[in-house]
C-alpha cells in the first residue's frame, strides 16, 4: 500500500504562553487518534508549537484506508430455526434488515451458543478525504475553557486564525476549517521573516520553517536552544543560571527564535528576601535568576528575546529600566508591611470575607486556633505557640507584599514573623500551613506546621461540605480534593496518631451553625475515605485491601495505614485465598442467624474432633494475638492465623455445622464466631479476592 507524508498547521495570533503546550499536546494527541479509530496506519507523527501556529506532522501515512469489515449479530440459531429447520420469523426479519436472504448469513459459535451474523465489507475511503474531519474533531476536542470569536464569523478558537496548512504529499487537501480555507503556505517570524512561505512536503517544514522563517518549530528544541543559550549567559559571570521549568515552559511558548541576553538590577535590593525577587522577576518579566559559586543570588538575570538584535545592549537597557522600579515597589512594600506587626494586621481580616456563609478570615483563624489546639493535645503538644500560630497564620493576605503576588502566601507571613521576633516554630508554621500545594508536593517538616495545615483544611472541608457544596464534576473551587488527601497524607506519612473523626466533630462544633446539620461529619469523613482510597490504588493496592480495612470504620488514618499495608502483605501469603474464602463463608452463615452468642463455646458439646481441635486452636490464638494487635503489629498478628487454615479446612470438610440438635448447632456458630471476630481484629478479609 502506498504511502505519503501529511502536514497539518493552523496558524494564528500568538496563542497563551501558559497554555501552549497542554493545546500541543491535544492537538496532536486528537489526530493520533482520529487516524487510529480510521484505521489509517503510519510510521511516526511529530508535534510543532510556537507562539504562533500548532502543528502535527505525520510520516509515511498510508494513502487509502483498508477495506472496512463489520460484523452484526442476529439471533441465536436455537430462535432462528424451528425444529423442521424452516426460518423462523425472526431470522427471516434479521436478513431482511441486511437485505440479504437467510441463507446467505454466517454463523458464530460461541461459548454461550451459536449465532446468526451478517458479515459485511465496504471499500476503504482515500485518505484525504477523511483528513478534514479527524482535524476538525482534533480542534473540537482542544482543552479550550474559553473560545473566542473574531471578525463577523461565528468560528470559535483561543485566538483568531489566519492561515491553515493541510498538505497530504505535494497536493493541498481542499476544506475550510475555522473559517479559513486550506493552502501550502506557513509565515515566517513575525520581525525577521514576516512573509509567507510555501511548505511543498510535510518531511521539510521543521527544516524550510527554520532557514526561510526563522523559526524553531519544535518546542523541545526550542526549549534546549533556551536552556544552552542562558546557561553560557550566565557562565559568562562565572555563575549558575536557576532553571524554574515552569518558567522556562512558559518562555519557550513565548518565542519563536530565542536569543539569550542578561542585565543587572542593582545590589541594594539584594536586601529583600530573595524569595520576592524571583516571584518578581518571574512573575512580572519572565527572568531567570544567577547564584554565585556560593549558593547566594547575584544582582542580575537573564531574559530570552524574541529577536536577533543589531542593539542587543538596548534590549538588556530596556529590560533593566523595567525591572528596577518593579523591585522598588516590593522593596517599599516589604519595608511598609513590617510598620505592623503580625497581630495589627489580622484585625484587617475582619473585613475579608472567607466565604459569605462561612464568616470572614478572621473568623476562620479563629477556629483554626481552637482546632489546632485540640489536636495537639491528642498529640500531647503544648498548645501555647500551636494558639499563636493559628490565629496569626492568615495574616499576610492582608499584606501589600501578598497584594501583589499572592503566590508568596504564607511565606512572607514567615518573614515577618521573624523580623517580629517570633518563636521561629510559629514563623515555620505560617510558612508550612499551605502544604502540600500539589499532589504529591512536599509536607510540613514542623509539628505545628502539620497541625496548622490539617486544621485549616479541615476547617475548610466541613465548612464547605456544611454548606452543602462538595465538589461536583470537575468544580473544585476551594481544592477539597487536595485538602482531603493533603491532611491524609500528613497524618499518614508524619506518623500524627490522631482519631480523624474527633476532629471533624470539634470542627463542625465551632461552627454556629451548619445547614447540613449533623451529617456533615459522616459526609466529610466518607468523602476523605474515598481519596484515601484512590491514594492507595496509585500505589498498587487493591481496591478490596482498602475495602477489608475501611469496614471496620476505624477513624484513625495512621492505624488504617498500618493495618492496609499489613492485608497487602498477607493476601501474598500461601493460605490467605483460602482463609479468605472461609471467613466469606462463615460471614454468610452468621448473617442468617437472628440471636446472637455467647462468646465461650461449650466444650462438652465439642463432638467431632476436628471442631474441638479448631476451638483449642482459637482460644490460643485468642491469648496470643491480643497484645500484637495491642501493639499494631498487625501483620505479625495476621501471620499467626494463617496457621489456623489446615484446622479451618477440616472444621468445613468433617464438621456439619446446620445440624438438628439445636445447642450443638448454636455451639459451632458460637465457633465460627469466634474465628470471624479474630480476623476482625486486624481487617475483614472476608471481601479479599479468594479462589
Amino acid at each position: 500500500m502506498s504511502r505519503d507524508n501529511f502536514l497539518v498547521e493552523i496558524g494564528s495570533e500568538e496563542l497563551p504562553p501558559k497554555a501552549l503546550k497542554g493545546l500541543s499536546q491535544a492537538f496532536t494527541k486528537g489526530v493520533r487518534d482520529g487516524l487510529e479509530k480510521a484505521g489509517l496506519q503510519f510510521e511516526s507523527l511529530q508535534a510543532y508549537a510556537t507562539p504562533r501556529r500548532l502543528a502535527v506532522t505525520v510520516l509515511g501515512l498510508v494513502t487509502q484506508q483498508p477495506d472496512q469489515v463489520s460484523e452484526r449479530r442476529g439471533p441465536s440459531v436455537d430462535a432462528a430455526f424451528d425444529d423442521e429447520g424452516k426460518p423462523t420469523r425472526a431470522a427471516s426479519g434479521f436478513a431482511q434488515s441486511c437485505k440479504v436472504t437467510v441463507d446467505q448469513l454466517d454463523r458464530l459459535k460461541t461459548d454461550k451458543g451459536e449465532w446468526l451474523v451478517f458479515n459485511s465489507r465496504s471499500e476503504g475511503k482515500h485518505t484525504e478525504t477523511l483528513l478534514p474531519a479527524i482535524v476538525k474533531q482534533a480542534i473540537d476536542g482542544l482543552p479550550i475553557p474559553k473560545r473566542m470569536r473574531w471578525g463577523s464569523t461565528r468560528h470559535e478558537f483561543v485566538r483568531p486564525v489566519h492561515w491553515l496548512i493541510m498538505l497530504f504529499g505535494e497536493k493541498v487537501i481542499p476544506c475550510n476549517i475555522l473559517g479559513i480555507q486550506s493552502g501550502n503556505q506557513t509565515w515566517g517570524h513575525r520581525f525577521h521573516a514576516n512573509q509567507p512561505i510555501t511548505i511543498t512536503d510535510a518531511e521539510q517544514y521543521e527544516t524550510v520553517l527554520e532557514q526561510q522563517g526563522k523559526v524553531i518549530a519544535n518546542y523541545d528544541q526550542r526549549k534546549e536552544k533556551i536552556v544552552s543559550g542562558i546557561t553560557a549567559e550566565a557562565e559568562r559571570y562565572g555563575a549558575e543560571v536557576v532553571i524554574d521549568q515552569d518558567l522556562l515552559d512558559e518562555v519557550t511558548s513565548m518565542v519563536e527564535w530565542p536569543v539569550a541576553l542578561s542585565g543587572n538590577f542593582g545590589e541594594e535590593y539584594l536586601a529583600l528576601p530573595e524569595q520576592v525577587l524571583i516571584c518578581s522577576m518571574i512573575t512580572h518579566q519572565k527572568f531567570f535568576h544567577m547564584v554565585g559559586s556560593d549558593g547566594k543570588m547575584l544582582p542580575k538575570f537573564i531574559t530570552v528575546a524574541n529577536i536577533v538584535s543589531s542593539k542587543p545592549e538596548m534590549v538588556v537597557a530596556g529590560n533593566e529600566r523595567v525591572i528596577r522600579p518593579r523591585l522598588a515597589d516590593a522593596a517599599f512594600f516589604y519595608q511598609n508591611d513590617q510598620k505592623q506587626t503580625l497581630s495589627q494586621q489580622r484585625e484587617r481580616l475582619r473585613g475579608l470575607v472567607f466565604q459569605n456563609q462561612l464568616g470572614s478570615v478572621f473568623d476562620k483563624t479563629e477556629r483554626i486556633a481552637q482546632l489546632a489546639c485540640f489536636i495537639a493535645t491528642q498529640l500531647n503538644i503544648d498548645t501555647n505557640l500551636v494558639q499563636q500560630a493559628g490565629e496569626l497564620c492568615k495574616s499576610d493576605l492582608v499584606t501589600d507584599m501578598v497584594g501583589e503576588f499572592a503566590e508568596l502566601q504564607g511565606l512572607m507571613g514567615y518573614f515577618y514573623a521573624q523580623k517580629e521576633g517570633l518563636d521561629q516554630p510559629i514563623a515555620d508554621a505560617l510558612n508550612e500551613q499551605y502544604l502540600p500545594s500539589f499532589s504529591g508536593g512536599p509536607l510540613p517538616q514542623t509539628q505545628i506546621g502539620s497541625i496548622i495545615s490539617i486544621a485549616d483544611k479541615i476547617d475548610t472541608l466541613v465548612g464547605i461540605f456544611g454548606i452543602d457544596k462538595p465538589p461536583s464534576g470537575t468544580r473544585d473551587p476551594f481544592a477539597l480534593r487536595r485538602s482531603s488527601l493533603g491532611v491524609l497524607r500528613i497524618l499518614v506519612e508524619n506518623n500524627l496518631d490522631i482519631n480523624l473523626r474527633d476532629c471533624l466533630n470539634k470542627a463542625a462544633s465551632l461552627y454556629p451553625s451548619l445547614p447540613a446539620g449533623e451529617k456533615v461529619v459522616d459526609q466529610v469523613f466518607q468523602y476523605m475515605m474515598e481519596r484515601f482510597k484512590v491514594w492507595y490504588q496509585d500505589q498498587n493496592v487493591p481496591v478490596e485491601v482498602f475495602n477489608a480495612v475501611c469496614s471496620l470504620g476505624i477513624p484513625n488514618p495512621v492505624d488504617i495505614d498500618k493495618r492496609i499495608n499489613a492485608v497487602n502483605r498477607f493476601r501474598t501469603l500461601e493460605g490467605a485465598s483460602d482463609l479468605s474464602a472461609a471467613n466469606k463463608r462463615v460471614a454468610n452463615i452468621l448473617a442468617k442467624q437472628e440471636q446472637t452468642f455467647p462468646n465461650t463455646p461449650n466444650s462438652s458439646l465439642l463432638e467431632e474432633g476436628a471442631e474441638t481441635v479448631l476451638a483449642q486452636l482459637i482460644a490460643n490464638k485468642q491469648n496470643l494475638v491480643a497484645p500484637i494487635i495491642e501493639s499494631g503489629n498487625y501483620f505479625e498478628a495476621l501471620n499467626s492465623l494463617v496457621e489456623l487454615r489446615s484446622a479451618v479446612d477440616e472444621f468445613f470438610d468433617d464438621v456439619m455445622v446446620m445440624c438438628d440438635d439445636e445447642a450443638i448447632r448454636n455451639n459451632r456458630m458460637i465457633l465460627l464466631s469466634n474465628l470471624r471476630s479474630l480476623f476482625l481484629e486486624v481487617a475483614d478479609i472476608s471481601l479479599l479476592p479468594s479462589k
